[in-house]
């Protein structure tokens, strides 16, 4: 109780301070616990709390008088040092008030369930930064106040028996606030307020106290709602923090709209069984969440207050001031049962903040993420994230678990889901299908390929697929490819446009667009015309074709129409539809050779592929063999269609032309592949050998031939015929292959190969004529007969020269055989110059031949192979009289002899020289002529060899000669000049001739 007989010790702080040191004087104990415990409570859980423990007691003093809160807080510094006052309306400070000041872990407010202060402690901040607090108050029996004071508390216990070593010890250290005074004159307090607070600060505090000041903002306001306003002065510098509270769930401070959400109620008691007995006596639980419209304001600390700041992390876009317990050092949340339950409380009302407000993308900003930022943290956002899905937070206050969100272009999915909408539960555009928090909230997310996928079933009309194709022209087409596409028939082209139209497929490859063709008119043939009304670019990038004549007839189900229409239902209105094509395309004849498997009718009514029918006024009617398989085209057809489309189709006007890319010589030569030529494979195997082995199979760019050749019965016509265009090109101009490397060979084509190896003129084959120009082929090869020119003779592989013959695979075969035709007349200058270039050719390969084309005794004769001779040297030819001999030019014989697998002349002489000859030198003026002229020789007066007379003779090594006729010879023929045998001769009879005869040799050719 107060005492009454001292007016200034309203407070009873007398008896406060006896009490206090009695109890410590009987147990220095209790003076060691009330000195610990404040200076625990000091520097620990309330260090940087002094401001936000004076607005506490200030918000307490409101909420008990029942008035608006006002705390003004006031720093002045001058040169004795710097001030804080703090004054607050509310209910004044009394007795018991002061007792709960100076008795440590002892509130006056536990009864007190809408107070901010659960402890008793709070006050203790001052400590931290005054030696000398001061409280003044006005309650109705007038002015009073209390004050602390360091120094006049040490001489107190100084003088209390038995505290002397401990006051030592501890440095002079006393439980300050343990130890009141009452003011003999209290301080005036400002006009308006009810209690003031005057704390003289260290000169260590004054940066922590300016800190704090700065700091109060709207975090304070809502963690101590009871307080309306709060007026910051510091030396001047004055600022005013105002709180509205406009409606329960809404705060406006300093501007700023602060949406609020609070529960309470009372906690069970069985979660309070392991709490202190303070705590016991209030079991009451409160939660409130703030949330800014503009965001927390920067510099706000992101913990839990409870309802002061904690060190408790949490990481929201929202304050939570919730009654968590506490651990002992008042900066904690104690873990236990209490505080799952009040997470567990925080986490429904979080759902409930974030529900109240109109539907909104925005809330996916505050939907929490899965991870936390500490124990706390964590836990309730692991309780709001249990709940989102069920929470009604989404369109037509829809739950995540019945919503859908498609992750494609907004305006498609505007589309799916308007007015006419085809999926439930999809979100608006603006909802983003990628954000985690939509995940959060239960929200099925879809890809926009899975979307395209289930559009198959929807039923809409043409004009409703064009709107989706315009949604979807930005977006990415791989997510595309099985977008459904409306199509012409089925009765779709009398749909109204909001209606079904006919038959749906997926995806858009492949799929025509009608450009100047009229779909309609092409039913039979199977295709796939996208409808009109739902014609879009999307489609064109997606693989749709912007089809006029000749892209509809390019299509695969055109050509399949063509292959099956002997099998159609109406073959006639497959060839009404093609025909039509062909000639709004303006196709040319073998173009497109597929064409000629189309079913036309005949003239005799039956079926035709159009590649066996022929126009009547065709000249091949009068060409081909009687048997061959043609028909001719109904004249009604005729008459339809014009010769120049149904020869575009394939009928024959002429020779059909077949046409390829890039075929593969060695698949057709294996008839792994096949062009429906005759003989193609023999062609093929002939240009392989022509090229030699390759790493890779070769092939033909651009391969054109004429068919049917094999059913010609009248050449002579037909080769009036391929003398014209087309035909021509497909015989003179020679065919190229492409090699491995790059490399491009020209070759013999198909149709010039064919042609030359059938009897196609004069009933011969080509190559058994020449052109005139080489006489070296007289006589073997016939003049080539009249009418065709020579360009196209010549591709028909008639002969022009005997190198064009040599270089000819089986080119040397073919002239040793003709050579061996006794039928066929070869002049004596002409055999020569054949023996020689057949020698000539590298790497020639010939049969041996049973009989050859020699001389002998200086007439040509055909004479079995085995009685010729392959003369070697001409030394020996008086050694054989009437022998066959195969001449060429020196230097030629053991090729020849090879070849022909014949023997060499000298080989079958004994050659020995049986006279005696005389070494004499050989004379100077011959060295003009033959500078390597060796230096001597033999002469003989009769030089005989085998018995036989003969004029030189050089085998043996040496030189022999019996006239100078001989010596000319044999110097000629061993130096290898056999050209200037003459010459010679001429310089040894007259060397005084010798610059005449000279002169005469460079006027040769």
């Amino acid at each position: 109780m107060p005492d009454t007989s001292r007016p200034d010790d309203a407070f009873g702080a007398r008896a406060l301070r006896e009490r206090v040191l009695r109890a410590w004087g009987e147990s220095p104990a209790r003076f060691r616990e009330d000195a610990n415990a404040e200076e625990d409570h000091a520097l620990g859980g309330y260090r940087d709390r002094l401001v936000i423990e004076l607005a506490q007691n200030a918000a307490d003093a409101a909420l008990r008088a029942g008035v608006p809160g006002h705390l003004r807080l006031t720093l002045r510094t001058s040169s004795q040092g710097t001030v804080l006052t703090a004054a607050n309306t509310g209910a004044p400070l009394d007795a018991a008030g002061v007792e709960a000041l100076s008795t440590l872990r002892a509130s006056a407010k536990r009864d007190e369930t809408r107070t901010a202060g659960r402890f008793g402690v709070g006050f203790a901040a001052v400590v931290a930064v005054t030696d000398a607090p001061a409280i003044a108050s006005a309650p109705p029996s007038g002015p009073a106040g209390v004050e602390w004071s360091l120094p006049r508390a040490r001489e107190l216990v100084e003088a209390v028996p038995g505290l002397a070593a401990e006051l030592e010890r501890r440095g002079g250290h006393v439980p300050l606030l343990r130890l009141p005074f009452a003011m003999e004159e209290p301080p005036e307090i400002p006009s308006g307020f009810d209690t003031a607070a005057r704390l003289p600060l260290r000169d260590e505090a004054v940066a922590s106290v300016r800190r704090q000041l700065d700091q109060v903002g709207a975090v304070l306001m809502l963690a101590l709602p009871a307080l309306e306003r709060v007026d910051v002065d510091v030396d001047g510098d004055a600022r005013t923090v105002t709180a509205d509270h406009r409606r329960p769930d809404e705060v406006v401070i300093d501007g700023s709209v602060w949406r609020t959400v609070e529960a309470h109620g009372e906690i069970p008691a069985a979660l309070l069984a392991d709490r202190p007995v303070e705590e016991r006596g209030r079991p009451f639980w409160q939660v409130r969440w703030a949330l800014p419209d503009d965001g927390l304001p920067e510099g706000t600390p992101s913990v839990l207050h409870a309802p002061t700041p904690s060190d408790e992390r949490l990481d929201f876009e929202a304050l939570l001031i919730a009654s968590f317990p506490l651990a002992p050092d008042r900066r904690h949340v104690a873990p236990g049962s209490l505080t799952d339950f009040l997470a567990d409380q925080a986490a429904d009302a979080y759902v409930r903040l974030l529900s109240e407000p109109p539907v909104s993308p925005a809330v996916l900003r505050h939907v929490p993420g899965p991870v936390g930022a500490g124990e706390l943290d964590a836990r309730i956002r692991r309780g709001i994230r249990e709940r989102l899905p069920e929470a009604p937070l989404l369109p037509h206050r829809m739950r995540g678990r019945d919503a859908l969100a498609v992750d494609a272009p907004a305006a498609f999915i505007e589309v799916l889901g308007g007015e006419d909408a085809v999926v439930g539960g999809l979100l608006p555009p603006e909802w983003p299908a990628r954000s985690p928090a939509l995940a959060a909230l239960g929200v099925r997310r879809v890809e926009l390929a899975d979307v395209i996928d289930e559009l198959a079933a929807v039923d809409r009309g043409p004009a409703w697929w064009h709107r989706v194709y315009e949604a979807l022209a930005g977006a990415a087409t791989d997510a595309l490819g099985a977008l459904p596409v409306p199509l012409v028939g089925s009765g779709a082209d009398e749909a109204p446009s909001g209606g079904t139209a006919g038959r749906v497929v997926r995806g858009p490859r492949g799929l025509l667009i009608a450009d100047g063709v009229d779909p309609a008119g092409l039913d039979a043939l199977g295709l796939r015309f996208v409808h009109p009304e739902a014609v879009h670019p999307l489609l064109v990038r997606l693989g749709a074709v912007e089809a006029g004549p000749r892209a509809v007839l390019a299509d695969a189900a055109v050509r399949a129409a063509v292959e099956e229409s002997f099998e159609a239902d109406d073959p006639d209105a497959v060839a009404e539809a093609v025909l039509g094509l062909v000639a709004a395309a303006h196709v040319d004849p073998g173009e497109e050779p597929w064409l000629a498997e189309l079913a036309l009718p005949g003239d005799d009514g039956d079926l035709y592929p159009a590649g066996e029918l022929l126009l009547p006024e065709s000249p091949l009617r009068a060409i081909m063999a009687e048997d061959a398989p043609f028909g001719v085209v109904s004249g009604e057809l005729v008459d339809r269609w014009g010769a120049g489309t149904l020869a575009a189709a394939g009928v024959l006007d002429g020779f059909a032309l077949a046409k390829a890319e890039d075929v593969n010589l060695t698949g057709l030569a294996d008839e792994a592949e096949t062009l429906d030529l005759d003989d193609e494979d023999l062609w093929a195997d002939d240009v392989l050998r022509r090229i030699g082995p390759q790493d890779l199979p070769p092939l033909v760019p651009e391969f054109t031939a004429v068919r049917d050749l094999e059913l010609v019965d009248d050449w002579a016509a037909a080769l009036r015929v391929l003398a014209g265009p087309p035909w021509r090109a497909a015989i003179v101009d020679p065919a190229h292959v492409t090699l491995h490397n790059g490399r491009r060979v020209a070759v013999p084509s198909y149709t010039a190969w064919w042609l030359s190896r059938h009897p196609v003129l004069d009933g011969r084959r080509p190559g058994e004529f020449r052109l005139g120009g080489d006489e070296s082929l007289a006589g073997l090869y016939d003049p080539a007969p009249e009418g065709p020119d020579e360009r196209l003779l010549l591709a028909l592989g008639v002969r022009t020269s005997l190198t064009e013959l040599l270089d000819e695979p089986g080119g040397a075969q073919e002239l040793l055989d003709r050579l061996a035709d006794p039928e066929r007349p070869v002049a004596r200058a002409q055999l020569g110059r054949l023996w020689t270039a057949l020698a000539d050719v590298p790497e020639a390969v010939v049969e041996p031949p049973d009989h050859v084309r020699a001389v002998v005794d200086g007439d040509v004769e055909v004479v079995d192979a085995q009685d010729a001779l392959v003369l070697d040297s001409p030394d020996v030819l008086p050694l054989l009289q009437g022998q066959p001999l195969i001449i060429a030019a020196q230097g030629r014989d053991g090729r020849l002899g090879e070849l022909l697998d014949l023997p060499r002349a000298g080989d079958e002489i004994p050659g020995a020289v049986e006279s005696e000859g005389e070494k004499r030198p050989v004379p100077d003026a011959v060295r003009a002529v033959l500078p390597e002229a060796p230096a001597d020789y033999l002469a003989h007066e009769r030089l005989v060899v085998d018995g036989q007379d003969v004029l030189w003779w050089t085998r043996d090594g040496q030189i022999h000669a019996s006239s100078v006729k001989g010596l000319a010879r044999a110097l000629a023929w061993s130096s290898g000049h056999w050209g200037d045998r003459l010459l010679l001769e001429a310089v040894l009879r007259e060397p005084e001739s010798l610059p005449a005869l000279l002169a005469e040799d460079d006027l040769e050719p």
